[in-house]
């Protein structure tokens, strides 16, 4: 049987990539019918074009993020993982903490779990602020140019506010998260808030997001893999690429098997 050539090898691959997001080396010698070595090769070569991050066993699909979507299409989007991972990520506040929420989705969710009501909350994401009412929590409302598209306050005024306060805590919510690329987001303003966030916290940094985000890069970057204590993501997530973050020292939290472990999601 005659071997397809490389050209014909990289469009098979990027087409799997497309329908599967992550492949094995293994798999793609059997299909393509070639050798690991070639595969490799390959991918070494597919990622230095950008279509894809390599994993210890494989690839995952290297999606570029450069469209902010609406604030109502992001909340509409993968609802149930992010309502999980709100739960699993509030269970990480400690009494007393002050806690940074940027601006998302998946923040707010966040949000909505938290039972910790002596936690001082720091925020620019205005729905918090109008669901903040009865519980028992307290919360500055960082304000700023108000962003319909993030339902938050971002600019200027936002930035300098958040340099004057300390968190114990962050969660940052993000666009995309990457290996090589770090953490990024669509919108310079959205990226300069989190940056900030991330500098004024003296502990743990968290990020929650949903596995569609993982080795998706956008345009702006907000800080690299080094300053992340932990993620906190869906099952969906590659284990390959999970084990890689493991390997520089992200503790990867996954809210379906933390579910599991406890019984139940709270809230």
């Amino acid at each position: 049987m005659e071997q397809p050539l490389p050209a014909e090898r990289y469009r098979l691959i990027e087409a799997l990539l497309r329908e599967r997001r992550a492949v094995r080396v293994s798999a793609l010698a059997e299909e393509l019918g070639v050798s690991e070595v070639t595969v490799r090769r390959d991918l070494e070569e597919l990622e230095h074009r950008g279509t894809l991050e390599r994993t210890h066993g494989g690839a995952i699909s290297a999606q570029r993020l450069r469209h902010e979507a609406p604030y109502s299409e992001a909340s509409a989007a993968n609802s149930g993982p992010k309502r999980a991972i709100g739960a699993a990520a509030a269970g990480l506040v400690r009494p007393g903490d002050s806690v940074f929420l940027n601006g998302g989705t998946t923040t707010l969710q966040v949000f909505r779990h938290l039972r910790a009501s002596d936690a001082h909350l720091v925020t620019n994401h205005v729905g918090m602020a109008m669901e903040a009412d009865g519980q028992g929590m307290e919360l500055l409302l960082i304000g700023g140019d108000y962003r319909p598209q993030s339902n938050s306050c971002t600019g200027g005024f936002a930035v300098e506010t958040l340099r004057r306060v300390f968190a114990t805590r962050a969660f940052i919510g993000v666009e995309g998260l990457s290996l090589r690329s770090g953490l990024t987001t669509p919108a310079a303003p959205e990226a300069e808030v989190a940056r900030v966030m991330i500098e004024q916290t003296t502990g743990d940094v968290v990020v929650v997001a949903d596995h569609t985000k993982v080795g998706t890069v956008a345009d702006f970057a907000v800080a690299s893999l080094d300053r992340v204590t932990a993620l906190v993501t869906d099952a969906g997530i590659d284990d390959d690429y999970r084990g890689q973050l493991a390997d520089v020292g992200i503790d990867v939290v996954v809210a379906e098997e933390l579910a599991d472990a406890t019984g139940g999601h709270r809230g």
